[in-house]
Order: C-alpha cells, then sequence, then structure tokens
C-alpha cells in the first residue's frame, strides 16, 4: 500500500529543464539590463564631459581673441563651431551672435532684464529649455569688459544616445531568444544523467534487481545523486533479502514450535487416553498421572519460553535497580544445586554491583546454568566466576563435552540443539541461550559461548555495563 506523504510535505515536480532555463533567461536579462543601464550612463557622462571639454576651448580661444584686440562681433564668430554657439554681450550692452550675418549690423543693445532668461537667435527657446533637453551653457566674462556665453548643442549627441538604447534593446532581446533556444537544447542534453535514473527505476519496479547506475565521478551533483541511488538500491535489496531471510526463520520457528509441541501434547494425549482405560489399578494410575504431570510441565515451559522470545522481539520493560552479580549468582547457583546434588557447583569472584532487572537477570544466569547442567555428566564440576573490570563478567564453564567452535554461534539460534552437545529427553527445546542473549542485549550486555579456560568443556560469558 503507498503511503500518502503529510499536508505540506508534497514534492513539487515541475519541469526541471523549463525552470532551468526560466531562471538562465532571468538571470541572463539581470545582467542584459545592468549592462544596457550601465552603457547608457557612460555613454552620457562620457558625451557631457566631452561637450563641456569643447566649451572649456573655446572659451580659451575667446579669452587669446580679445587679448589680441579682435572685435567682440569677430570674437564671437570665430569662437562658434559646429554645434557650439556664441554670444559676446560687449560692455555697452550690444550682443554679438556668432550665427549673424557679418554684413548685418548688430542688434541694439540687450540686456538680461529681471524677468528675461537666455538670448535671441535661431536656436529659440530659453536657457532653462536648452539645460533640460541636455545642452551645456558656459558663461566666462572677457578681458575688455565684456562677457562670453557658449552654449553646446546636445542634439546630436542624445539622437546617438537614443540610436544606442534601441541598439542595446534590439540586441538583448536577440540575445534573449538565442540564448533561450540554446538552454533548452543544451539542458536536455545536461539532464539525460536523469533520464537515465529515471529509466533505471522504473526497470527495477519491473523485477531487475541488478542493475546500478555506477556513476564515473561521485564528486558532482549528479555523481552524488547517482551515488546516493545505487546506495539505496543495495540498502533496499538488503532490507528485501533480510526481510525474505527472516520471514523463511519465521516460518521454520514456527515449524520447529509446533513440532516442539506436539510431542509433550501428543504424551499427554496418549497418558489421558490411557487413564481412562477400565480396570487401572492404584499404582498404574498413578504412574499414569506423574507421566501426565511431568508432560504437560514441558509442555508449560515451552510456551513460556516462546512468550518470552515474543516479549524480547516486542521490547522488554526492564525494572532497573543495583543488582549484586555475585549474590544472584550463588541464589541461582544453590536451585541447580538441588536439581543435580550429583554435580559440583562453584562460586567465585568479587562482588560486582550492577544495574539492570534483578528477575531477569536471574533468569539469564538460569538458563545458563542449566545449560551447564544438562551438559555436565554426573560427577562433573560447574564454575561460576564473577570479575569486573571496564564490563562486569560472570562466566560459566562446564565439563562436559563443550561446543565446537563452528557452532559457538549458531547455538544461540532458536530452536537449536547440537547432536553432541544437547539432547531433548529432559525437556530442553533449544531456547534458553536465545531468551538469555536476547535479555542481555536489552541490558546493554551480550552472552557469548568463548574458549573454555582449561581447555575442555563448554564456557558461556555473560558481560554486562557497570553503569
Amino acid at each position: 500500500m503507498r503511503g500518502r506523504p503529510p499536508a505540506g510535505s508534497r514534492l513539487r515536480t515541475v519541469s526541471l529543464r523549463r525552470r532551468v532555463t526560466a531562471l538562465s533567461m532571468l538571470v541572463l536579462a539581470a545582467v542584459l539590463v545592468v549592462v544596457t543601464v550601465l552603457t547608457d550612463v557612460v555613454f552620457a557622462a562620457q558625451t557631457r564631459a566631452g561637450l563641456r571639454d569643447e566649451l572649456t576651448v573655446r572659451a580659451a580661444l575667446a579669452g587669446q581673441l580679445v587679448a589680441q584686440g579682435v572685435p567682440s562681433q569677430d570674437v564671437a564668430r570665430r569662437v562658434e563651431a559646429p554645434g557650439v554657439r556664441a554670444v559676446v554681450v560687449a560692455p555697452d550692452g550690444h550682443v554679438y551672435d556668432g550665427d549673424a550675418d557679418e554684413d548685418e549690423p548688430s542688434g541694439p543693445p540687450w540686456r538680461h532684464g529681471p524677468g528675461e532668461r537666455g538670448f535671441p537667435g535661431r536656436w529659440g527657446g530659453g536657457q532653462g529649455e536648452d539645460r533640460g533637453r541636455g545642452d551645456q551653457v558656459l558663461q566666462q566674462p572677457l578681458a575688455d569688459g565684456s562677457r562670453l556665453t557658449l552654449v553646446a548643442d546636445a542634439g546630436p549627441s542624445t539622437a546617438a544616445q537614443n540610436l544606442l538604447r534601441r541598439t542595446l534593446l534590439l540586441l538583448s532581446l536577440g540575445a534573449l531568444a538565442v540564448a533561450g533556444v540554446v538552454t533548452l537544447l543544451t539542458t536536455r542534453v545536461a539532464l539525460a544523467p536523469l533520464d537515465s535514473m529515471t529509466a533505471l527505476a522504473r526497470s527495477i519496479t519491473r523485477g531487475d534487481r541488478g542493475r546500478r547506475l555506477a556513476p564515473s565521478r561521485t564528486d558532482t551533483e549528479l555523481g552524488r545523486t547517482a551515488s546516493a541511488f545505487d546506495a539505496m538500491l543495495d540498502e533496499l535489496e538488503g532490507a528485501e533479502a533480510a526481510a525474505r531471510a527472516s520471514e523463511a526463520r519465521t516460518r521454520q520457528f514456527v515449524a520447529d514450535a509446533a513440532h516442539e509441541l506436539r510431542t509433550p501434547l501428543a504424551g499427554v494425549q496418549a497418558v489421558a487416553e490411557a487413564s481412562i482405560a477400565p480396570h487401572l489399578d492404584g499404582e498404574e494410575r498413578d504412574r499414569l498421572n506423574l507421566l501426565l504431570l511431568r508432560e504437560s510441565r514441558r509442555a508449560a515451559r515451552l510456551v513460556d519460553d516462546l512468550l518470552a522470545l515474543a516479549r524480547i522481539d516486542a521490547g522488554i520493560e526492564l525494572r532497573r535497580e543495583p543488582v549484586d552479580l555475585l549474590d544472584l549468582a550463588r541464589t541461582e547457583a544453590e536451585r541447580v544445586q538441588l536439581l543435580a546434588p550429583d554435580r559440583t557447583i562453584e562460586v567465585t569472584g568479587e562482588a560486582v554491583v550492577v544495574p539492570g532487572d534483578a528477575a531477569r537477570l536471574g533468569q539469564v544466569l538460569g538458563n545458563l546454568l542449566d545449560n551447564a547442567r544438562r551438559h555436565t555428566p554426573a560427577g562433573g564440576r560447574i564454575t561460576v566466576a564473577v570479575t569486573a573490570a571496564a564490563y562486569a563478567t560472570v562466566l560459566v564453564t562446564d565439563t562436559g563435552p563443550g561446543v565446537p567452535p563452528a557452532d559457538r554461534e549458531r547455538i544461540f539460534d532458536r530452536l537449536v540443539r547440537l547432536d553432541e552437545a544437547r539432547t531433548s529427553d529432559d525437556g530442553g527445546a533449544g531456547l534458553g541461550l536465545a531468551i538469555a542473549r536476547g535479555i542481555a542485549w536489552a541490558h546493554g550486555g551480550d552472552v557469548r559461548c568463548v574458549d573454555p579456560p582449561a581447555g575442555t568443556g563448554a564456557a558461556f560469558a555473560l558481560t554486562l555495563p557497570r553503569g
């Protein structure tokens, strides 16, 4: 069943090709706008600077002419140049315009009145209007008392600036159009690895689990994505294989548990059927009742072990408190000694206190001692040694047949019994060691089958953290 993403967490799946193209166009448009504005500003500044320089040169020429005694009318005419208008106002108020015809007499006296601005001439308009359209005006007194006014016409430069603006606008639009087409084509090639990833994902959904992207480089964006994709596939295949193996183990465990339960239940059924037979004497009936009790206890013990494993798998709850491992080991050893008086059980070591669940840890030690009791022959010895270092350790050793090194990990599997080391005639179902390890893991420790110190028999070490 496909899971639904939480609200607000849906992945936006707009076209990456269109997104890249749109963002590229936005960036290029911003760059073109900045370039166009800067070009216009620089061009206008250079044009104004050029006009000012031209006026300055013409004003210097006028000063030289006046120093040579040239009349004001001739000064105005000689100073004027294409695009530069010159007007000289003589000390007596006469205005001499450089545009006036040489044969024409000078006009009547003209002065700036309070309400007058600018000067007459063929250009028309006042000084304020000229400045408004970008004309440059320079006024400078001359050595003979006259006053020179120079006006540089900004019309040609303004027309050139407008032409430049139109040209830049057309070039920018053309560049955007060409860049858009090129970006669409190049992104199709650049995003081809994503199409390969999509094709691979679809082939995997169809059952082809073995294919991988195998990127040539993993230090790029697509390389890291492809590497993460391959790692995800490896994890998924590993999880799938683990799930299948777990399912197989579960089926095997259920089959083994049913087989183990069938034996005592069959015994209970057989004894019950025999006990209802007529004409049984009291001694035979007592014997059948004893057999019935033993088989029912065997079935109950197996059910309890299965329930314990189920609780471990679900996560058992621990009631943590300080636990003295030496006292706990002595208590369990006394219990096992009562069950096996023909074995010698010895507890050595020092008092070691660890945080844990006393009942659960007692179950671990009890399972280890019961395992040693079953496999230690009469007259044998079982030793429990409690030591403390970085971890607290309880070592349980016996003088039984031992466990082959190749089977020291397999014996912790559920419902596993070794022919050399285990028998089922006493009711052992092969769950005690699995339960002991599960409880130890819940405490942050472990149970392992280790090399026996004496070189013979079996040795199991329980390790627990001290704090």
